[in-house]
């Protein structure tokens, strides 16, 4: 039975994950922001025999990052850890209707300190935990991080998966003589609410490959870049 931390467990790709890694066996900790308001992870919860708590976490707060993460998970082994927690942006591009001169940097600020530094200081926190089951952390990034994606828009969230890949990247490389890998995945076009009703895949599909990619993370392959569907992604 390996130990799981999911951050952005309380719906979409995230409580998809939860739902396999419990059904695999394992232990599940999840975090989200609100969890008196997450009734199915609660649910889940109360069927799992003791295998799924469920843990507040802000992820803009570095205080409750550390604070909570530690008070869950004390000195457990992490075997894995899944960064899934994410905003829109307040965003501008072709998913929405504004204009790039309509840009709230207050949300930018919020979107960098809950997908590029909020998963860092996360892997931060709990490194002892990765280091004693020489553990895996990835964390969820996007196609728009990469030069390939066609459109422009979406500025904020593309510079924070961008950002994420970078960081990720580091800590890949600072890690491997330790033994944790790190990457980063583009989990699809999801049927969530991000993603939309018409989206290409559900987060079933999603939470199934991004699952199976992080099966077969080794320090070789540790800090690439990859789709769900465990093809690398051009960066």
């Amino acid at each position: 039975m390996n130990n799981v931390v999911i951050t952005g467990a309380n719906r979409g790709i995230g409580f998809a994950l939860v739902r396999d890694y419990l059904v695999a066996g394992d232990r599940v900790y999840a975090f989200c922001r609100s969890p008196g308001s997450a009734s199915d992870l609660a649910a889940l919860a109360e069927t799992s025999e003791g295998r799924l708590t469920v843990h507040q976490m802000d992820m803009t707060d570095g205080a409750s990052v550390a604070k909570n993460v530690q008070a869950a998970v004390k000195d457990s082994p992490v075997h894995v850890l899944l960064n899934v927690a994410g905003v829109l942006g307040g965003e501008t591009g072709p998913l929405t209707s504004k204009t790039f001169t309509e840009d709230d940097f207050a949300d930018w600020h919020t979107a960098f300190e809950v997908m590029t530094i909020g998963p860092f200081r996360l892997i931060q926190a709990l490194l002892p935990n990765l280091l004693a089951a020489k553990g895996k952390a990835m964390t969820v990034s996007s196609q728009l991080a990469a030069s390939t994606w066609p459109y422009g828009g979406m500025y904020a969230y593309g510079a924070t998966k961008a950002g994420v890949n970078r960081v990720m990247r580091s800590l890949a490389i600072d890690l491997r003589d330790q033994g944790v890998c790190v990457a980063t995945i583009h989990p699809g076009y999801v049927q969530t609410d991000m993603g939309g009703p018409t989206a290409d895949i559900t987060p079933q599909e999603s939470a199934a490959g991004i699952r199976s990619v992080v099966a077969n993370l080794t320090l070789e392959n540790s800090g690439d870049f990859f789709k769900w569907n465990g093809e690398l992604h051009p960066w």
